[in-house]
């Protein structure tokens, strides 16, 4: 699975890849992007050099028409771009990628160029991000950057969008763990069916999905930008996406920020093994939290009590599962999918918990139900592109003897994911069109200095696909676990996770942790919101809606568009501070932990 951040995260890309904004992260990428050297030397209007070699990027760059637009509720400029469908054919079939970009208000003459941004997947729409990060970053950077997003080959907003069977996520599914053998020959039909259907569908498209068709379209962009040389800051699967980009097009490449980097000799199949084995250390991690909260949960107060807790509830799932408005709506599988985000964020947690606990203690789904549709529910078209990717990009193993050998080996020591991811990729079995022996050699001789960061306990980036899982330390109190809970293995990061700028002002943590705000007393309400795309710095933070500006005391901020008007109110801010553009600091300390829709995250060596 590689990343990708609120469907079933194909490659969990940010937030869920995965891709989580931490202090630490954003200071490391401050200091490569803010750099030493000065402005690009060509600026939007200046030519674009043609590339050369493998690459075949677009010999004739076209103008990008830039209009104001709305993407998950930022304001930001839209533009489309028409790019080759087979780059040995540049002037044959074109297909349609959508752009987005946060233009640079520095002066001119401060001004860097332009920075791509892309959150991971494969199949993580990326339009969005670009919001995200001129949010993010240190404000003096960001402004000097024309900061594009995009939506790659086949994903949301691009034209065609993949879609292979959209019913494929409709209703109850079949148990993820099959009980007998003919429950798994029932989920190798599915997985069958749904590689056939996209032949079918889209059979015209699938040879040109790999990752090194994306990375062509990330030069055409280039030259259409008119970029002798860009930058690029990439999260998860992302990373992969950026490592390609750099052998194929090492001459363009300006400055690379590579987050929650993707081990490129294991994708993907050994890749999604070594994920499950990381998936484990993080649904352990999360038990014993809960077992550490047991007078908030009453779970249990080990972590072997809170696992066989959370096992009860999936076998009364199995059994009965939770109603929705067209029939059954949660059964394991979607209770799993569900669950998995809580890997990707500690900020998942608390909603997660509770949502357990309710549906054991009283019976009620209503958590449950709530948690499904902010983070378990499933988009198809991710899915679609993350298969179209990850089974081109190299050939998979054909015989299912050895898929089965391995998931049941895997199982013995890591069940949390064996099965699940099994299923998520087995479509790669049967997939109509077969990649490479072996996965692009990638090659860093000749690039300008790359900084790669890689975090112990990370869901989505793990690298180690024969070992079963180790110990891996969580502190209660803490939203993201990059900055406390797993120490970064970069000095520079850690020494980073201070005070960070906010608008211009820097700001310390206040002394509220994160349990005294979202982790409250079972059934007691939580009113205000947390986000997954957060910066572990415990500070308040507004975020912008319409039609009034909202204040969070929550540790972290909340992307513009996250959250719903009016709650601040409820939250205890006064209305004066709601309408400010400063914030309430004394607000009760619930919280809700709510993520804001973003990618899915599913992926084999990453999320977000």
């Amino acid at each position: 699975m590689t990343d990708m951040p609120p469907t079933r995260r194909p490659a969990r890309a940010l937030p869920r890849g995965s891709a989580t904004l931490t202090a630490a992260v954003l200071s490391c990428a401050v200091m490569l992007l803010a750099g030493c050297t000065s402005a690009s030397s060509s600026g939007p209007g200046a030519p674009a050099v043609a590339s050369s070699g493998a690459g075949r990027a677009a010999a004739a760059p076209q103008r990008l028409n830039w209009q104001p637009c709305t993407v998950s509720g930022a304001s930001v400029q839209c533009a489309t771009l028409a790019v080759p469908l087979d780059y040995r054919h540049p002037s044959g079939r074109k297909i349609t990628l959508a752009l987005s970009m946060v233009p640079a208000t520095a002066p001119g003459g401060k001004q860097q160029g332009d920075l791509l941004v892309n959150p991971g997947g494969p199949g993580g729409p990326g339009r969005y991000l670009a919001a995200v990060i001129a949010f993010s970053l240190d404000h003096t950077v960001a402004s000097e950057y024309n900061i594009i997003g995009f939506d790659p080959r086949g994903v949301g907003a691009s034209v065609p969008a993949l879609h292979c069977d959209p019913s494929f996520f409709a209703g109850v599914r079949p148990d993820y763990i099959p009980a007998s053998q003919a429950a798994e020959r029932s989920l190798i039909g599915r997985a069958k069916a749904y590689a056939a259907d996209c032949e079918h569908r889209f059979g015209w498209l699938l040879p040109h999905m790999t990752t090194a068709d994306a990375a062509r379209d990330m030069d055409s962009i280039r030259a259409a930008l008119g970029q002798q040389k860009i930058s690029y800051l990439g999260y998860s699967y992302g990373t992969y996406l950026g490592q390609v980009y750099a052998t194929m097009f090492g001459n363009r490449v300006r400055r690379m920020v590579l987050d929650s980097t993707v081990d490129p000799r294991g994708a993907w199949y050994a890749d999604n093994i070594s994920q499950d084995y990381a998936f484990e250390n993080r649904i352990q991690a999360f038990f014993a939290w809960i077992a550490a909260h047991a007078a908030n949960y009453r779970l249990g107060t080990t972590r072997a009590q809170v696992q066989q807790a959370w096992y009860r509830a999936r076998a009364e799932l199995t059994s009965r599962p939770v109603g929705g408005p067209q029939g059954p709506m949660i059964g394991p599988d979607e209770f799993d999918d569900t669950m998995l985000q809580g890997g990707y964020s500690d900020t998942d947690w608390p909603g997660l918990a509770a949502a357990l606990a309710a549906y054991l203690h009283t019976g009620t789904s209503r958590g449950l139900v709530s948690e499904y549709h902010a983070l378990g529910g499933q988009n198809e078209n991710e899915f679609a592109v993350y298969n179209a990717v990850e089974c081109s990009d190299v050939n998979w193993p054909r015989d299912w003897a050895r898929w089965d050998a391995d998931t049941r080996r895997v199982y013995r020591t890591a069940p949390f994911e064996a099965w699940d991811n099994a299923w998520f990729n087995a479509a790669c079995a049967f997939w109509p069109v077969h990649g490479p022996a072996r996965p692009l050699a990638i090659k860093g001789a000749g690039l300008p200095p790359i900084l790669m960061i890689r975090r112990t306990c990370a869901s989505t980036t793990s690298s180690a696909p024969t070992s079963p899982p180790g110990p891996c330390r969580t502190t209660p109190g803490w939203s993201t676990p990059p900055a406390r809970h797993c120490r970064p293995r970069h000095r520079t990061a850690e020494a980073a996770a201070g005070p960070l700028r906010v608008s211009g002002a820097t700001r310390r943590r206040p002394a509220d942790t994160l349990d005294e705000c979202c982790a409250p007393r079972q059934g007691d309400p939580r009113h205000c919101a947390c986000s997954t795309i957060a910066i572990s710095a415990r500070y308040s933070r507004c975020a912008t809606v319409t039609p009034s500006s909202t204040c969070s005391s929550a540790p972290g901020y909340t992307r513009p568009g996250s959250n719903w008007p009016g709650w601040a109110a409820r939250s205890g801010a006064t209305s004066p501070t709601a309408r400010s553009s400063r914030c309430a600091t004394s607000a009760p300390t619930w919280c809700r932990s709510r993520p804001p829709r973003t990618p899915s995250r599913r992926s084999p060596a990453g999320p977000g």
